[in-house]
């Protein structure tokens, strides 16, 4: 008889199976793997300094973020997976870190030269500025794979070359190689402009403290909480799934390392407790694709939004609580259904009291409460983030598990390793941003949906969504949300901004100062301007405001602090609607990472998480209509509770199936319940009562099911 195979073949399987969503290393020169440990530790401290007691000028600090992280991508990641033990190859990727070093030096010695010479390119210039694009390109394609460094060249090829070709509004004269390779290389707009910037500050000291709080043991007190909070009730596998990868999500920045770091634990839990392994899986790569929304550490995208809306980082994760909350319960309550449909079983999971495991680790909420606490209180985030690395050794004290001068140090290379390929990335991604703003290809773009929107907000973000999904089988989430940021947040942000300024304008309530615009275009139309006008007759006012006055007309009519919100809103909807290709076939790879762990066939993985996932387009919806991220606290709880009621219904009428089935006339009646409960502007009584009927339904089905 043969014996069955082990737990430690199961994991062999796992590990060898989850080899495909890594990139291929260098592992067989240990000299070589203790200098880049060196190097990655090296680079850390530096980045430290540069973003603490430094006062270098920011082009010198973005090249040498450039320059660090290109010795360690070119040294870790060979160029093709068969040569990862070739010496010749390791000899010549050392020749590209050398040549990574050298530009670095060079621009820090031929700046003022190049200056004091009218900015005119010697064959040096020519040279180095062509050798840092290519090592940008090249790293790029091993880390990222051929799609980024294809779009960086048709970006870069578009202002120089075919450009003038085209017929139309796309059209651009162009630009000389010589200036394009300036802007590309020297200018404070290329590839160590402002997105540059955001890497080595606020991204570079989040990704660090993310990787201290991991190896303290943060991590495993997190699962540890997440299964006293929700192991022992019934779905209770599921539940720890969604708490655990949105915290871990929260920390780690990447949702295919959070599906599996987390699911190797959550999945097999949940398959054993009865839910069906896609179920499971889906249920995992949902979780750990939202883990990037969760305050207070998302995604790098949220620090670039940052940068483009000026908003400060505190108020962005302010306002992204209630839409990450609604997020995470839209999930659990495809956990709770399923459980219920399934017959799910309770699985012990933890045998200590919640109070118990709280206590055991409660030195790690510390450096979370300092981050907290020093971004509320008006500090930068990168100050912020410093303290809060310190923090975390310093709380590790308070427990066995001390930090000692290993751990640090093993801290610090891995929060480099982590960095390595984000570094890179966005990097090469200031090449396309540039000639976007250098071409004027943004605004065009702007125009151009907005015209096939025909003015309608919600033909609008179906065309952002559709765009961020084709986008998103070739860029990562960051680089997907930068793209689609800097072409189209302007023209979701107007029809935003005039959607809130023809309220005013239909309710009589605008402002003194915005009326002197329409004196100047509509003077006939001044005296109905103080009392309320029907919707059409507002619209065709708003439309006679040439656009070039449309700007000040906004900020004279809804203030700046509205408008600024207005702003945010429109990249909040980017951000989450280019998480949506982590769980959307054809090309997800948060699901096909949890399909790896379930051992579930990849697309019809990729199915079910998309359909656990609506929230990621529910929530959007809901910033674009409601206050939910741009009103005052009593505005934003009325939307998020009957939004999370609203989501139940949804998922109710989607499932067919709340504590117990629903038949096609009860699930067409959660889906009203749910439209009438998120929908805008019906007050107060109707989503009330939707909400009393809704819950009547929930207990209608529960008795239902107990007979």
């Amino acid at each position: 008889m043969t014996n069955p195979p082990s737990n430690a073949n199961h994991s062999s399987d796992n590990d060898k199976s989850l080899s495909q969503f890594e990139l291929t290393q260098r592992t067989d020169f240990p000299l070589l793997t203790r200098c880049v440990t060196l190097i990655g530790v090296v680079i850390s401290l530096v980045h430290i300094w540069f973003n603490t007691l430094a006062t270098l000028p920011e082009l010198w600090v973005s090249a040498a973020h450039f320059a660090g992280f290109s010795v360690m991508c070119a040294l870790t990641y060979p160029a093709a997976a068969r040569w990862r033990k070739s010496k010749f190859a390791l000899i010549i990727d050392i020749g590209i870190a050398i040549a990574a070093v050298a530009c670095l030096i060079y621009i820090i010695v031929s700046e003022d030269a190049l200056y004091e010479r009218g900015v005119t390119f010697v064959m040096t210039d020519w040279v180095f500025s062509v050798v840092a694009i290519l090592i940008a390109l090249e790293l790029i394609r091993r880390t990222m794979g051929w799609f980024i460094p294809c779009l960086i060249l048709v970006a870069l090829t578009y202002v120089v070359w075919w450009g003038s070709w085209i017929d139309g509004i796309f059209s651009f004269p162009g630009l000389s190689a010589e200036t394009m390779l300036y802007r590309a290389f020297y200018s404070s707009e290329g590839m160590f402009g402002p997105i540059s910037r955001i890497s080595w500050s606020y991204v570079f000291m989040f990704i660090l403290f993310g990787a201290f709080l991991v190896k303290s043991g943060a991590g495993d007190y997190i699962i540890n909480v997440s299964r006293a909070a929700a192991g022992k009730i019934i779905g209770g596998p599921g539940f720890v799934a969604v708490m655990g990868s949105g915290l871990m999500g929260s920390v780690s920045g990447s949702s295919v390392a959070n599906t599996v770091s987390t699911g190797v634990i959550t999945i097999p839990l949940m398959k054993k407790a009865g839910f069906p392994p896609k179920f499971a899986a889906g249920v995992e790569a949902a979780a750990s694709t939202g883990g990037q929304l969760m305050p207070p550490v998302m995604g790098a995208g949220a620090f670039i939004m940052a940068s483009y809306t000026q908003i400060p980082y505190v108020e962005i994760i302010a306002v992204s609580f209630a839409p990450a909350l609604i997020y995470f319960l839209s999930v659990a309550f495809f956990v709770r259904v399923e459980a219920k449909r399934s017959g799910v079983h309770q699985v012990e999971t933890e045998t200590q009291s919640m109070l118990s495991v709280l206590a055991s680790g409660w030195h790690y909420l510390i450096p979370l409460v300092v981050l907290v606490t020093l971004l509320v209180q008006d500090f930068t985030p990168t100050y912020a983030a410093g303290i809060s690395i310190i923090s975390v050794v310093v709380a590790s004290w308070l427990s066995p598990n001390r930090m000692g001068f290993s751990d640090i140090v093993d801290a610090l290379a891995q929060g480099s390793r982590n960095m390595a390929t984000t570094a890179v990335l966005l990097t090469g991604i200031g090449l396309v941003v540039n000639v976007i703003s250098t071409t004027g290809i943004g605004n065009t773009f702007s125009i151009m949906i907005n015209d096939w929107a025909g003015g309608s907000l919600f033909i609008m973000l179906v065309l952002v969504a559709v765009a961020s999904l084709i986008l998103g089988m070739g860029l990562p989430v960051t680089a997907s949300y930068i793209v689609l940021g800097t072409l189209s947040a302007p023209a979701i942000y107007g029809l935003i901004a005039e959607q809130q300024l023809l309220e005013l304008l239909t309710t009589g309530q605008l402002p003194e100062e915005a009326k002197t615009i329409f004196m100047l275009v509509a003077p006939e139309q001044l005296a109905a301007l103080g009392s309320p006008m029907n919707f059409e007759a507002a619209i065709d006012l708003l439309g006679k405001v040439p656009d070039d006055f449309k700007a000040t007309l906004l900020e004279q009519g809804l203030g700046a602090t509205t408008v600024g919100l207005a702003l945010l809103a429109a990249h909040l909807i980017i951000f989450w609607l280019s998480q949506d290709s982590n769980v959307t076939p054809p090309v997800c790879l948060t699901a096909f990472a949890a399909a790896t762990i379930a051992k579930t066939p990849p697309m019809a993985t990729g199915f079910k998480a998309w359909k656990i996932a609506k929230g990621l387009y529910l929530v959007p919806l809901l910033m674009a209509y409601t206050p939910l991220v741009s009103g005052d606290f009593q505005q934003v709880l009325f939307v998020t509770i009957f939004a999370v009621i609203g989501t139940w219904a949804l998922v109710g009428g989607l499932e067919g199936y709340l504590e117990g089935p629903l038949g096609w006339p009860l699930r067409v009646l959660a889906f009203a319940l749910a439209g009438l409960m998120m929908w805008p502007g019906l007050g107060l009584m109707v989503p009330l009562v939707s909400a009393l009927v809704f819950l009547s339904l929930v207990g209608y089905t529960y008795r239902k099911a107990a007979i």
